[in-house]
C-alpha cells in the first residue's frame, strides 16, 4: 500500500487533549481563572452548574458528583447497602476498577465471559452464575458501547437484582430499548457511575466522576455517603468517605458537556473512516455495532487480529510513531489480586481469546484523514507483509 507521510501531518496521539483544548481554551482559562479568584474551590457555582447541567443532558432527576469514577463506583454500591458476601456479578474482559471496589468492600465479586462481537458481558453467562448470594450484576458498556440492557434488566426483574451500570466509557451513548425507548447510557437501570478521567469522552483535566440515579431516597443517602456521611455539617448519620468533585474540574466539564455529542460523532466520523480503509482486510476483526448508529461512541476503536502476531503489530506501529493500546492484556480471573478457585478456565473462552488478539488505535475529536490513512496503511502492510 505504502502511504507516503507528508511532512506537514500531525504528531498522531492516542488522545490528543491539547489539539481539542485549543478549540474551548477560552472559555476553560476563564472559567479556571474565575475558579481561582473566587476560591470556591469545593462545591462551588461550577460544580452546581455542571450536576444541574448533566441531569438535563441525561434526562435523570440526580447526578451526584464526586472525585472519581473508582469512587462513583464504590459509593454506589455502599448507597446499595450491599453487604460483606454479598455476590456481584461483572464481566471478566474490562479495567480492575469495576472488581476492586466489588473486592474492597469485602463483597464477592463474580467474573463471567463476555461477547466475542461487542466484548460487553454475556447473557448467558450471567444467567450460569446466578446463585441465592447474588445481589448485583454490573454491566460495564465497553469501549463506548451499551450492554444488552434489555437481557439485562429482565434477568435483574426475575432474580431481584439491582443493576449497575458502569458507564466510565460510555457517556453520550443512547441505548434503544427493543420497545423503542430511547435512553442515555448510565441511566437505563436504577443506578449509574461514570469517571471524568481525562482520556474519556467526557473527561476533565484531574479526576472526577458522577453517579446517575432517579431514585430520590437513594440520591439522598449518597449525597451523605460523598461528604463524610453528613447531611447537616459535624452530624454523621451514615458512614462516608471523602469523594468530591473540585470546582476547577467541573468549570472544565462545563465547557465540554455542551459540545459532547459533537465529540462523540467526531469519534464514529473516525470510526467509519477505519472501518473503509480495512475493508476486505480477512485479517482484521473491526468493531461490531449493535442497535443504534448512538449506541456505539467509540471510547476506544479495537480492532481483533486474526492469525497475527498482536504484540509485533503493536511494536510495529510504535515503531512507525504510531501509539497503540492493548485493553486488556490479563483477564480480571488471572490477576493475582482477583484470583480464586471458583474460577475455572473453561468458563472464560471469549476473554482469553481476546486478550491474545485485541488492539486499540488511536481514536479521538482531532483525528483527520491523513492521520487515519497513515494508520491504516501502516497496519495493512505490516499484517500482508
Amino acid at each position: 500500500m505504502n502511504f507516503v507521510i507528508s511532512s506537514h501531518m500531525k504528531k498522531i496521539q492516542m488522545v490528543d487533549l491539547n489539539g481539542q483544548y485549543e478549540d474551548i481554551k477560552d472559555v476553560v482559562n476563564n472559567s479556571v481563572l474565575n475558579v481561582i479568584e473566587s476560591t470556591t474551590f469545593i462545591n462551588g457555582p461550577e460544580v452546581h452548574s455542571f450536576q444541574s447541567a448533566l441531569e438535563n443532558y441525561l434526562g435523570v432527576k440526580h447526578v451526584i458528583p464526586c472525585a472519581n469514577g473508582t469512587d462513583a463506583l464504590q459509593i454506589t454500591m455502599m448507597g446499595l447497602g450491599l453487604k460483606s458476601g454479598d455476590e456481584v456479578i461483572t464481566a471478566d474482559f474490562t479495567f480492575a476498577a469495576t472488581v476492586e471496589v466489588i473486592a474492597l468492600l469485602q463483597l464477592t465479586p463474580v467474573l463471567v465471559d463476555v461477547n466475542p462481537d461487542d466484548f460487553n458481558i454475556n447473557i448467558g453467562a450471567i444467567k450460569k452464575a446466578i446463585t441465592p448470594k447474588t445481589k448485583a450484576i454490573v454491566p460495564v458498556h465497553l469501549f463506548g458501547q451499551c450492554a444488552d440492557m434489555d437481557a439485562i434488566m429482565e434477568i435483574a426483574k426475575a432474580h431481584n437484582l439491582y443493576v449497575i451500570e458502569d458507564n466510565a466509557q460510555a457517556i453520550g451513548a443512547t441505548y434503544t430499548s427493543k420497545n423503542g425507548t430511547k435512553t442515555k447510557a448510565g441511566v437505563i437501570s436504577q443506578i449509574g457511575s461514570t469517571s471524568f478521567f481525562p482520556s474519556k469522552n467526557l473527561g476533565c483535566y484531574g479526576d472526577g466522576g458522577a453517579i446517575f440515579t432517579n431514585n430520590d431516597d437513594l440520591a439522598h443517602t449518597i449525597r451523605g455517603i460523598v461528604n463524610h456521611g453528613m447531611y447537616k455539617r459535624y452530624h454523621h448519620d451514615v458512614v462516608g468517605v471523602n469523594s468530591r468533585l473540585d470546582s476547577i474540574q467541573a468549570a472544565v466539564l462545563n465547557a465540554k458537556l455542551p459540545r459532547l455529542d459533537a465529540y462523540c460523532n467526531a469519534r464514529r466520523e473516525a470510526a467509519n473512516k477505519y472501518d473503509e480503509a480495512f475493508k476486505g482486510q480477512e485479517k482484521i476483526i473491526t468493531p461490531f455495532r449493535s442497535g443504534s448508529d448512538n449506541n456505539h461512541v467509540f471510547h476506544q476503536y479495537t480492532l481483533k487480529v486474526n492469525g497475527v502476531d498482536r504484540d509485533a503489530l503493536a511494536q510495529h506501529l510504535n515503531d512507525n510513531g504510531i501509539p497503540c493500546g492493548v485493553y486488556y492484556p490479563i483477564p480480571l480471573h488471572s490477576q493475582k489480586a482477583y484470583q480464586d478457585s471458583r474460577y475455572d478456565e473453561a468458563d472464560f473462552p471469549v476473554t482469553n481469546q481476546l486478550v491474545k488478539e485485541v488492539i486499540s488505535l488511536p481514536m479521538h475529536t482531532e483525528l483527520d484523514d491523513e492521520q487515519i490513512a497513515f494508520i491504516s496503511s501502516t497496519i495493512i502492510d505490516f499484517i500482508n507483509g
